[in-house]
């Protein structure tokens, strides 16, 4: 099998895995029980929030762990929102967030809130001149993704992240697609919240994490939550976290040297598909500096997305039509609705997303089977 939908979830690593097995055989106590196994399982705790912390830049009390991406997401930008929505009645956000942010945001606008989608260029791409315009004197939050999934695209974080600074707007970012692939410095990014998850970077499902800076205001969702310092209520996944700061550890390792192998990697398939010619269309950003390599997002005149997706499979190689968030769904992504004009456009769309385990040869083999099923 070759698979190409890590952008999806990736297979849990070795070290990942071994991880998890000690802490649960070791560290299994309950880290507010006043115990001695307790005491040892809480040290634990302390040990992965500051490890993350120094891959985040920030302190470890700024550390909350959660379930995963979408609920970073929810409970950070629902306890931020609490916190401060006495400041005003207008929040910002993209029109190509994940379906998490956007239900946030669809929640807020059914109490009242007046929210503004921004749009993005056909690279999906947001311009900062469109944040500036939409902002406004009652304006007091804002949450823009930093890899889009579907295409690569990275947004600006450290421009948007300073304008809303200097208008005191609280800024949160999802990350979980960009965590562990490009480095992230909240500080520099003026970010005051990010979310991030366990299962896009070899770690175990079930498992993610919030940034959420010291220096904003946040309140408890649920009243007496106390775990956490009441940022979310429940028993704490030891096991699952220690098998997380480990997979983060671990991909943080020789990070600029794998995404220059990335890079080789995405280059040459994409001219090994070349020969499609005018019927080929590859979606996210032409610089660098704005494109994640790893996500590839496809298009081809007169082929649907689906066919090949179900094409490929019979092949034994995995992709996917987008996010998997929505594949149950018919409609297309937030993305997809944003850079297509037609739908016939986005029911073309297909995403190739590869993986540290990704060689030469399985790109190879994939590109070959692509131009044999476009000939079909």
């Amino acid at each position: 099998m070759i698979y190409l939908d890590h952008a999806a979830t990736t297979p849990i690593s070795e070290n990942a895995v071994n991880t998890w097995i000690k802490a649960n055989d070791s560290f299994f106590a309950n880290t507010s029980s006043l115990h001695e196994p307790g005491e040892v399982a809480n040290q634990l705790l302390t040990t992965c929030q500051r490890q993350l912390a120094t891959l985040l830049d920030c302190q470890s009390d700024e550390i909350y762990f959660t379930s995963g991406g979408t609920e970073s997401n929810h409970l950070a930008l629902e306890s931020l929102y609490l916190a401060n929505k006495h400041k005003g009645n207008h929040v910002i956000t993209s029109s190509i967030e994940h379906p998490s942010v956007h239900s946030f945001f669809h929640q807020l606008e059914e109490k009242g809130v007046e929210v503004t989608y921004l749009p993005v260029d056909h690279h999906g791409l947001i311009d900062i001149e469109e944040v500036k315009k939409a902002t406004r004197n009652d304006t007091f939050l804002a949450s823009i993704q930093h890899v889009n999934a579907e295409i690569g695209t990275i947004q600006p974080l450290a421009q948007l992240g300073d304008w809303f600074k200097e208008r005191a707007i609280i800024f949160h970012s999802d990350c979980v697609q960009s965590f562990g692939k490009i480095p992230i410095n909240t500080p520099a990014f003026s970010v005051d919240a990010i979310s991030i998850s366990s299962h896009k970077i070899y770690g175990p499902k079930g498992v993610g994490a919030v940034f959420l800076s010291n220096k904003v205001n946040w309140s408890k969702i649920r009243p007496l939550t106390s775990h956490q310092q009441g940022f979310r209520p429940g028993t704490l996944n030891i096991p699952g976290i220690a098998s997380f700061t480990q997979a983060s550890v671990d991909i943080h390792e020789q990070l600029e040297d794998r995404r220059i192998q990335a890079w080789s990697l995405r280059e040459g398939f994409i001219s090994a598909i070349a020969p499609l010619g005018d019927k080929l269309r590859i979606e996210g950003h032409p610089l660098k500096s704005n494109q994640l390599p790893w996500i590839i997002g496809i298009s081809i005149k007169g082929i649907q997305g689906q066919y090949m997706m179900l094409s490929l499979d019979r092949h034994n190689i995995c992709i996917s039509t987008g996010s998997a968030c929505q594949s149950e769904e018919f409609d297309a992504s937030s993305a997809m609705n944003s850079i297509y004009l037609s739908e016939q456009d986005r029911l073309r769309f297909f995403r190739i997303s590869f993986g540290k385990h990704t060689t030469k040869q399985d790109l190879s083999l994939t590109a070959t089977k692509i131009l044999e099923i476009s000939k079909e």
